[in-house]
């Protein structure tokens, strides 16, 4: 067999490989931009948040490296991963559709969960194609490309709401409990994209052989500086203990914060999720002593265990870098909102409100309104801000509760209590559609930087380069509670574009060089993890931290969210990037 190395690729070659993440991204800005938005818009509260965004990071844990597993032993007439991106974006275009009109909040959290599974077929390919298809060299011009497509996607997507409202004159206000039409079109256009973009790269690529990609594979193996891959399967014993410990101790840890210290759904989630891997070892464990050593969990648990060095390390800086993402996204519509737009009522404005809630409980129609108990939660929790606050900022949930004419009548309250409630209705859609504009600003700065970092990659280090990004990203998100003036926040919003463009090229650009090319797609889909785990991590206790620490005070999760960007900058030093300079 002839094993030459792979060849390089035009730069148009690249363009088409990676056409598709204009789709993907498509989707995922509109879920980011707008889905926490959705959810408050149904009736969810701002402390509660986090847990229906876990259903985005659950369904990455799963459905990636199942994905990335199949897709490694997948070859039919589309290829090795071109099937798989346009099954995933058939799905997620439909599931575009139908999310900005779901009638109730478990319907939207639900369509959330098909959305991102959809979303995930089609990404965690994407990853391993360009370890497919690029030699090493060209592989951080590949995830930059990547990175530009990304940027370039979610500036249009995260600003359609607003363009929708002011270019078009779609309105940007509905009744309670309906989605705004502007949103709406939003994403029917985003699923449109998201397919079409797809089909482009599905279309003008070609992948690639088994054969050719074996015989790229043994040319390479002598020029990286990694041992030789262990195909052997772990001990049985060895699993089944590990799984053990830590099924016991995640099912220790929830009986005593569910007892004595405190428990909501996204701790019992954290901990659930580490009992569930601790029996998905020993049933590996289990697999493997029967002598089913090629079953599709047993190669993932085993995989993960043989995770190359550079994998570790970088799975620590991921944890940091996308915990600040997260608190990021769940948290800027409120955080923006609630502190640099007009939010507050005043103590005269509030008991009016108390007491109409208060009435509310004694009429008979009462029992059909929605979140009448919610309301009243939400209130009391305002009325202690007024011990030390001569305003306070008021929840979405109890203005779209009081903001209708004929509940106000019923209810006794004045037309100027209903005319406050609308001004604060507006200033709220105003404040979340400029989120949309700041999404949009970071991402396509993201894809003007993505070019320039590949250009100081090489003339430094991916390892310099990404630790700098995350820096000046951490500080920008941070900046937030400084900034009074809405328009000011495009200059932070900037080096968070800088981070973002980073992020998402510079970790796979150095982990792809340590990876065994027959692995690719499963690693891709195992390094998942490290994304996904800051997630669920974030939603329980990002929840917990805004209502009890920081006193349902979003801007702090923001700060919270870059001092984490920070110490992953820091700890990106300390990775060996064996394929540097190659």
């Amino acid at each position: 067999m002839n094993t030459k190395m792979k060849p390089q690729l035009s730069f148009w070659q690249i363009w088409n490989m990676s056409f598709g993440f204009l789709g993907i991204q498509f989707g995922f800005a509109l879920q980011n931009a707008n889905v926490s938005r959705i959810f408050e818009t149904l009736g969810a509260r701002i402390e509660d948040i986090p847990i229906l965004w876990i259903a985005a990071p659950v369904t990455g844990l799963i459905i990636q490296p199942i994905i990335g597993h199949m897709s490694d032993k997948t070859w039919c007439r589309l290829g090795r991963r071109r099937p798989y991106f346009l099954i995933g974006a058939i799905l997620a275009s439909i599931a575009l559709f139908i999310m900005p009109n779901s009638p109730v909040l478990w319907v939207a959290a639900g369509m959330l969960w098909i959305m991102d599974a959809s979303i995930n077929i089609s990404m965690e390919p994407f990853r391993a194609f360009v370890g497919d298809m690029l030699p090493s060299r060209q592989r951080t011009m590949g995830f930059s490309m990547q990175s530009f497509f990304i940027g370039t996607g979610a500036i249009i997507a995260s600003a359609l709401p607003w363009m929708m409202t002011n270019w078009f004159g779609i309105s940007n206000v509905a009744q309670e409990g309906a989605i705004p039409p502007s949103v709406k079109f939003s994403f029917y256009i985003g699923g449109i994209i998201f397919f079409l973009a797809v089909l482009w790269t599905v279309v003008r690529t070609k992948e690639y052989s088994p054969e050719e990609m074996e015989a790229f594979s043994k040319a390479e193996e002598g020029l990286k500086n990694i041992p030789q891959y262990d195909e052997s399967p772990t001990k049985s014993s060895k699993q089944i203990n590990r799984g053990l410990l830590w099924f016991l101790i995640n099912a220790g840890l929830f009986l005593v914060f569910y007892f004595f210290i405190y428990m909501d759904y996204g701790l019992g989630v954290f901990f659930g999720g580490g009992a569930i891997f601790g029996i998905l070892q020993i049933l590996s464990g289990l697999l493997t002593s029967g002598g089913k050593t090629t079953n599709g969990l047993v190669v993932i648990i085993n995989d993960l265990y043989k995770m190359p060095k550079t994998m570790k390390q970088l799975a620590i800086v991921q944890f940091f870098s996308w915990f600040a993402l997260f608190s990021m996204w769940i948290y800027t519509t409120a955080g923006v909102t609630g502190t640099k737009y007009d939010m507050k009522i005043d103590r005269t404005t509030f008991d009016r409100l108390e007491a109409a809630a208060a009435h509310a409980s004694s009429l008979p129609e009462a029992a059909s309104w929605d979140n009448l108990t919610g309301i009243q939660e939400d209130l009391g929790l305002m009325k202690k801000k007024f011990k030390k606050q001569e305003q306070v900022m008021i929840t979405m949930r109890v203005v779209k509760f009081f903001a209708e004419k004929e509940k106000m009548e019923k209810l006794g309250l004045e037309p100027g209590t209903l005319e406050r409630l609308e001004h604060i209705q507006k200033e709220y859609n105003t404040g979340a559609d400029w989120v949309g504009v700041l999404m949009a600003v970071y991402n396509g700065f993201a894809a003007i930087m993505a070019f320039l970092l590949m250009w100081m990659a090489g003339i430094t280090s991916r390892k310099r380069v990404h630790a700098i990004s995350l820096v000046i990203g951490g500080v920008s998100l941070a900046s937030f509670y400084f900034i009074a003036n809405p328009t000011m926040l495009i200059i932070p919003e900037l080096g968070i574009g800088l981070a973002w463009a980073s992020i998402l090229a510079m970790p796979y650009a150095i982990l792809t060089g340590s990876l065994p090319a027959h692995k690719m797609g499963t690693y891709m889909g195992i390094f998942n993890f490290f994304i996904v785990i800051p997630q669920i991590t974030a939603a329980a206790i990002l929840g917990f931290c805004v209502r009890e620490l920081f006193h349902n005070q979003a801007i702090f999760a923001l700060v919270l969210g870059g001092i984490s960007m920070i110490i992953a900058a820091v700890l990106v030093l300390f990775v060996d990037d064996v394929d540097e300079g190659r």
